[in-house]
C-alpha cells in the first residue's frame, strides 16, 4: 500500500503518518519547506517515509503528490488564523478543498480519507439522546468562523462523489504536538497559568488513538459516511485538573463564568490569539455517542491520565519544558 499524508508536518497529520508506517505501508509525507520534519524525522531512515513537496494553494503541486497512491490522508484542512474576515477564510477554505479534490479525480488513487472535526457535529434531532454522526451543522448555524470553516470543508468531501471517508476526532491532545495547538494548554499548565475553568464538558481523544483509527478506516470505513473517533467525557475541571495534577501543579480553584468565557473567546478570536476559537466554542461543545467508530473501525482509546503523563514527557523530551 502506498499512502499519501497532506499535513504529515503537523500533529494529527504526522501521528497518521507514522501510524501507517508502522501498519507497513509505503507512506509519502507532504511539506512546502525542506526544512520542515514535524515530529517525525526518525521514520525517513527505516525506508519506508520519504517527503514530498505540495501546497493546497497549487492543485498540480497535489497532483504529483497523489501519483501512484492508493489512498491520501487530508489531515491539512485550512484552520482559521482569527474570527476576523470570516468570509474571506471561508473562501480560501473551498479553495484549498477543492483542489484537493480536484487533483484527486486527476490522480485516481482508491481512497479519500479526510480528517474533519468534532465542530460539524450538530445538536441531537431528537430529545434524549447523545449527538452521533447524523447530526450536522449547517454553514452559519454557529456564529464561530472556525466552526463554518469545517463545516464548508466536510460537506464538500464528503458531496463531490468521490471515495471519501471523513473522521471526525474530538479534542486532540498527545505527543508529537510540534507547534503547538492543543499542547499550549500543557504548557500552561506546567508553567502555572491554568488557575481557572470554564463550566461545560469536552471529549477528549489521544492521537495516537485517532491516528490508529484513521488507518483502519481505510480497510473498514464505508465511503460517503462520517465517524466520530472520542475517549473520555469530561468537565473542564476535570481535565484540567488531571493536567495540572501530572504537571506537578495546584488544579485550578477560580470558575469563570459562560459570559467571561464568550468574552474572553471574542477578544482572542478577534486577535487571532491561538486558542480563541477554543473559548468561543465552549459553549457549543457536548457529549457525543462515540459507539459507531468503534463498532465499525475498531476505535479504541486509553484513558485521559496516560495521553497527559505521555505529552508531558515528550514535552520534556524535546525542550519545550
Amino acid at each position: 500500500m502506498q499512502a499519501l499524508v497532506l499535513g504529515a508536518t503537523g500533529f494529527i497529520g504526522g501521528a497518521i503518518a507514522r501510524a501507517a508506517v508502522e501498519h507497513g505501508w509505503q507512506v509519502r509525507g507532504t511539506r512546502r519547506a525542506a526544512q520542515r520534519q514535524g515530529a517525525i524525522a526518525d521514520l525517513v531512515a527505516p525506508g519506508r517515509f520519504s517527503w514530498c513537496y505540495a501546497d493546497l494553494d497549487n492543485c498540480d503541486s497535489l497532483v504529483e503528490a497523489m501519483s501512484g497512491c492508493q489512498v491520501v490522508f487530508h489531515a491539512a484542512g485550512y484552520y482559521p488564523r482569527s474570527s476576523r474576515n470570516a468570509t474571506a477564510q471561508i473562501e480560501q477554505a473551498r479553495i484549498q478543498m477543492e483542489n484537493v479534490l480536484r487533483a484527486f479525480r486527476r490522480a485516481k488513487p482508491d481512497l479519500l480519507i479526510y480528517t474533519s472535526s468534532l465542530s460539524t457535529i450538530g445538536r441531537p434531532r431528537e430529545p434524549g439522546r447523545l449527538a452521533d454522526e447524523r447530526d450536522v451543522y449547517q454553514l452559519n448555524d454557529l456564529p464561530i468562523c472556525y466552526f463554518n470553516v469545517k463545516i464548508v470543508m466536510e460537506e464538500m468531501a464528503l458531496s463531490s462523489g468521490l471515495p471519501v471517508v471523513a473522521l471526525c476526532p474530538t479534542a486532540v491532545f498527545g505527543p508529537g504536538d510540534v507547534k503547538p495547538t492543543s499542547g499550549k494548554l500543557f504548557l500552561m499548565a506546567a508553567r502555572g497559568w491554568v488557575f481557572f475553568y470554564p463550566d461545560g464538558v469536552q471529549d477528549v481523544v489521544d492521537v495516537r488513538d485517532v491516528a490508529a483509527s484513521h488507518v483502519r478506516a481505510v480497510e473498514r470505513g464505508q465511503v460517503g459516511q462520517r465517524y466520530i473517533l472520542g475517549g473520555e467525557t469530561m468537565t473542564y475541571r476535570e481535565m484540567l485538573t488531571i493536567i495540572a495534577r501530572v504537571a506537578g501543579r495546584r488544579p485550578p480553584w477560580l470558575r469563570l463564568s459562560p459570559s467571561i468565557i464568550a468574552r474572553l473567546g471574542h477578544w482572542a478570536g478577534w486577535l487571532g490569539i491561538l486558542g480563541g476559537d477554543v473559548l468561543q466554542a465552549v459553549p457549543y461543545w457536548q457529549p457525543l455517542n462515540t459507539s459507531r467508530a468503534r463498532r465499525e473501525l475498531g476505535h479504541t482509546s486509553r484513558p485521559f491520565t496516560i495521553t497527559a503523563e505521555d505529552t508531558f514527557r515528550w514535552f520534556r523530551q524535546h525542550g519545550y519544558l
